[in-house]
């Protein structure tokens, strides 16, 4: 965990409001030293190295849910179903990072349904998200790369706006403009569950991209939104691939190689990604990218996968997207586990954990990682690459 950004000067969610008068209030869980600290064995020349790396580079997490989670995990459908989650602040200015991609809880975001992915409950996540970002000077709301290296400028971090699935638009294809209007610059094509644009990991068949599916990747080419793969199927993946004329991302995935479940990507997809010049993230959600080396997940199963997917199609091609959060990541998936299922058949049994040791929050990821590629001697521009350099190539391209 890196230091306080000397830029925050301690902006809380909602600051401009009442709690419990505006807006429902939350004890909300810690967001920093929720768990304890991971130890990388770093020497403190290691740990100088890391400290300046991140300071000199441009450091982007390309998939997390940067907000913080009620303390008592029984309170999740109901914090959620006030649209209003709060930004963790505090935390981010602790990590380290330049940018996040910032997927907004949308599927859990089930204001007006139990199901999620509704058009409406996306405007309140959205909405209420944007407008707290507005009332504060430390975050920026990114929608170019100007917006990021602005950031690094000024010791700032740039939130991009993302959303895991394009669900919610039906088969409104204009609503893809309104988004972008929006400011959101990152969109996935299904989240787990087939719809109108193509089909879902968690589906027993997948009949490829749609030819609504088609218009849309045709119309988030011609917006300049950035598309993500990581929970379509297959097929699907391989269809948005060939249809898109820029790069695509697999914001937060892992290697099936390496790990066994539809939740990871096979080589043909990660390859056919890098070919056309796009990048893959690789994830930590818990219990996700795990390896038969490290079935107790944690940093060193994520980095398995990293290092696979570097020997697999080089480490111009690779970077992270932890898919963090601030409280019990592993309570959200129990409250939501009937929602979406991620197939994990095939894998290995493997013990369970309360949380990811070393990718716990994205307070801590970029950090860790980083050590990790310090200590296994990575070089500077290697380590500058794989933590935001490739996606900002990719980006010039998109956006």
């Amino acid at each position: 965990m890196q230091p306080e950004s000397a830029s925050y000067r301690g902006y809380t969610a909602y600051g401009y409001l009442e709690p419990g008068v505006d807006y429902a209030a939350f004890k909300l869980a810690e967001q920093i030293g929720r768990v304890p600290a991971y130890d990388g064995g770093l020497s403190a020349e290691q740990e100088e190295r890391v400290g300046r790396i991140l300071a000199e580079h441009v450091a982007i997490s390309l998939h997390e849910h940067a907000v913080v989670l009620p303390e008592d995990t029984g309170e999740i459908r109901a914090y959620n179903r006030t649209g209003r989650q709060r930004t963790a602040y505090e935390g981010l200015a602790r990590s380290g990072l330049t940018a996040v991609f910032d997927n907004f809880m949308a599927g859990a975001s089930c204001v007006t349904s139990e199901n999620g992915w509704k058009w409406s409950d996306m405007i309140y996540a959205l909405g209420f998200r944007l407008a707290d970002l507005a009332k504060q000077d430390f975050l920026t709301h990114a929608t170019t790369v100007a917006d990021i290296r602005a950031a690094k400028r000024d010791d700032r971090v740039a939130l991009v706006a993302g959303l895991e699935s394009s669900t919610m638009i039906e088969n409104e294809l204009d609503r893809l403009d309104i988004l972008y209007g929006f400011g959101v610059r990152q969109i996935g094509v299904a989240y787990s569950q087939a719809n109108q644009l193509g089909g879902g990991l968690s589906e027993s068949s997948d009949g490829g991209l749609t030819h609504f599916g088609r218009r849309a990747v045709t119309r988030m080419n011609k917006l300049g939104m950035a598309i993500d793969i990581s929970h379509s199927g297959d097929r699907t993946c391989l269809d948005v691939i060939e249809h898109s004329n820029v790069p695509v991302f697999i914001t937060h995935a892992g290697a099936r190689a390496v790990w066994p479940t539809n939740r990871m990507k096979p080589d043909d997809v990660i390859r056919a990604c890098a070919e056309r010049g796009g990048v893959i993230g690789l994830e930590a959600a818990p219990h996700t990218t795990l390896s038969d080396q490290h079935p107790k997940h944690s940093l060193e199963s994520v980095m398995d996968h990293f290092t696979y997917c570097v020997d697999l199609v080089g480490i111009d091609h690779v970077t992270f997207g932890p898919d963090t959060m601030f409280g019990d990541h592993v309570g959200v998936h129990m409250t939501y586990s009937g929602n979406y299922g991620h197939d994990r058949s095939g894998a290995p049994d493997y013990p369970r954990v309360p949380y990811v040791d070393g990718l716990e929050n994205p307070a801590e990821c970029f950090t860790n990682i980083v050590g990790w590629l310090v200590k296994h001697d990575y070089s500077d521009d290697e380590i500058g690459k794989v933590i935001g350099g490739n996606t900002l190539r990719v980006l010039e391209h998109v956006w």
